[in-house]
């Protein structure tokens, strides 16, 4: 997968995120009023994540981000000592 689009998966993950959040915020008075009205406003408020949650979730992303450039790498070897292989056979003719 070439860099461009590995940057691109990145941002789109990232504006995913955003707009999850964004809409999640916007909605927020609706769902109060809804509990409300059905009367389910004890309900606890979700735990935000833990420090360890998120350096957790911090190391996983860097570790699919580099396993995606160390594949990378391995591509562009291939392909180069492909290409060197195949000019030495086409000098040795």
């Amino acid at each position: 997968m070439s860099k461009h689009f590995e940057d691109a998966r990145y941002y789109l993950g990232r504006a995913t995120e955003h707009a999850k959040a964004g809409v999640a915020e916007e909605l927020e008075p609706v769902e109060t009023r809804v509990k409300a009205l059905v009367g389910r406003e004890d309900e606890e408020p979700e735990p935000e994540p833990s420090r360890l949650d998120k350096l957790q979730a911090d190391l996983k992303r860097i570790e699919e981000r580099a396993e995606g450039e160390a594949r990378e790498a391995v591509a562009s070897a291939r392909e180069r000592v492909a290409e060197y292989r195949g000019k030495d056979a086409a000098a040795a003719e």
